[in-house]
């Protein structure tokens, strides 16, 4: 593992020089390199020093390289127009620096630190790349709901050293610690992280207001320190969590519920689709707090494909953006007339953001059906209410964007850039073919 900590460490240099084509290459390299270092180890191995790696760290990893390189790709404008891209680099390589630490850390208070460091670049890319004046308010935002949750947890990590003497994952693996108040502040900040419902506020307006290269990186891996993080604290929360965790399935399922009422009546593109994110990631956390085998697993192949399918639908937002100068859905309407090829992209990423096979968030959403089925009858007509909205949603963008009248600006056509097509196949190639390794899942 630390060898690709340093790999890592070492690219931020290039960043001064701006050496852009070098570290994009770079990182996809790393990214097939780091492939063939998948084990299937249900748990800690790979040590090295404080990190570890097992098979959820190791798809989470994997996840962030091939997005950070995604990052690189789609913010070409930033490059082409010279816009402090630099700055720009450096700040995508110090993120995934950061998040490399976080997913393979093998101790509870190094994890604390790495989880709360991602804020730092991820506001800096939003209050120095984002596009209204806005930003300043959904960093705002973004910062204190992240830190207000955040301190509580921080005194439960200490109080529990204070108690048990060690914070290593493995060693407090048998613990079961049953005391309310340490349980919600324990829990509450990836609660906010992921984001549930009450709690996620900040994420439509840190998505709208980021650049292309920020919505990428919040929907794709930092959503999903959220449920990595509940995912690693419940293995000493058990008890607690069989108490309790029926409130958070149920805010989780009701709270889908609702926001798939609130897609349907969005205006703005990127709001729609950070909208659905936080639809699919309460599908997640109803996954994980049943905490049994097809909930924990099917939430984590959710997740990979939800980043992975997010983040492309977020790549194609920002393609007709940069052409039209707007994402209000009435004004970018008829875009098969404008963009024919495009269109293509848009009906994959869309069919596959409401779960349609042989994408992987269908097998996903078919793990995570059986598991809170399994944890409660009732849940079945919530979740196939929440099944025919988001097909609903979809086709509501998918149509609204691709069908109708253009506006009367629209006076010319244009069929984008190979390399805004590469992007978009590097965002759905590995959803097709990830399903294939889905065995090692399911054994």
């Amino acid at each position: 593992m630390l060898k690709f900590l340093l790999f890592s460490l070492f690219l931020m240099p290039f960043s001064y020089y701006g050496y852009w084509w070098l570290v994009l290459i770079s990182l996809l390299m790393m990214n097939f390199i780091f492939y063939f270092y998948f084990n299937g180890s249900y748990y800690f191995c790979s040590m090295s020093y404080f990190m570890g790696c097992d098979v959820i760290s190791y798809v989470l990893i994997l996840l962030s390289i091939w997005i950070c390189s995604l990052m690189l790709l789609a913010s070409n404008s930033v490059y082409h127009y010279n816009y402090y891209y630099k700055m720009f680099m450096f700040f995508i390589l110090f993120l995934f620096f950061v998040l490399f630490l976080c997913f393979s850390s093998n101790n509870l208070i190094m994890f604390y630190l790495f989880f709360e460091s991602s804020l730092i670049p991820t506001i800096f890319l939003i209050f120095g790349w984002g596009y209204q004046p806005e930003r300043l308010q959904a960093g705002i935002y973004f910062l204190f709901y992240t830190l207000f949750s955040s301190l509580p947890m921080l005194v439960c990590v200490l109080y529990f050293y204070n108690i048990y003497g060690s914070l290593s994952f493995s060693l407090v693996f048998n613990f079961n610690y049953f005391y309310f108040i340490f349980y919600l502040c324990m829990i509450f900040s990836f609660l906010v992280k992921i984001p549930m419902f009450f709690v996620h506020l900040w994420l439509p307006k840190a998505h709208v207001e980021a650049p292309v290269s920020g919505s990428m990186i919040l929907a794709g891996v930092l959503l999903k320190l959220g449920g990595y993080g509940l995912f690693r604290v419940f293995s000493f929360l058990i008890l607690s969590g069989v108490m309790y965790n029926f409130v958070w399935i149920s805010i989780g399922l009701i709270g889908g519920l609702i926001i798939s009422l609130i897609c349907m009546r969005q205006v703005d593109l990127k709001s729609l689709i950070a909208y659905s994110s936080v639809i699919h990631m309460s599908l997640v956390l109803g996954g994980l707090m049943t905490m049994n085998y097809w909930g924990v697993f099917g939430s984590i192949i959710l997740m990979i494909a939800h980043g992975l399918c997010s983040s492309g639908l977020f790549c194609l937002a920002n393609i007709v953006y940069e052409r039209l100068g707007s994402r209000s859905l009435f004004i970018i309407k008829g875009l098969i007339n404008f963009m024919p090829s495009m269109s293509l992209w848009w009906f994959l990423l869309s069919s596959y953001n409401m779960a349609a096979p042989p994408s992987l968030n269908l097998m996903g959403e078919i793990m995570l059906f059986n598991s809170i089925v399994s944890w409660n009858l009732f849940n079945t007509y919530i979740f196939l209410i929440m099944s025919f909205f988001s097909a609903v949603y979809t086709l509501y963008m998918y149509s609204y964007s691709q069908h109708g009248n253009s506006s009367s600006m629209i006076y010319s056509f244009m069929n984008g850039y190979i390399f805004e097509y590469l992007l978009l196949f590097l965002h759905w190639i590995p959803l097709n073919l990830i399903i294939l390794m889905s065995s090692y899942l399911f054994i």
